[in-house]
């Protein structure tokens, strides 16, 4: 397996445990909280923050022929 695929399979795993973070601390927590709050938080930032690392990433990878 290539560093360029590890890569894009690793991005695409924490994107979906970004997710699943986001949506157990909105609908699946057993009390709501502040940390809950701060968690689910986190999770929107990764779900958006990961895919625009992916493009910088693919871009890169094809400029240095990955």
């Amino acid at each position: 397996m290539s560093l360029r695929s590890f890569h894009i399979i690793f991005i695409t795993v924490c994107t979906l445990l970004c997710a699943f973070l986001a949506v157990w601390s909105f609908v699946l927590a057993p009390e709501p909280s502040a940390m809950a709050t701060a968690f689910g938080v986190v999770g929107i930032v990764g779900m958006l923050l990961m895919p625009l690392y992916a493009v910088a990433f693919l871009k890169k990878a094809a400029k240095l022929h990955l």
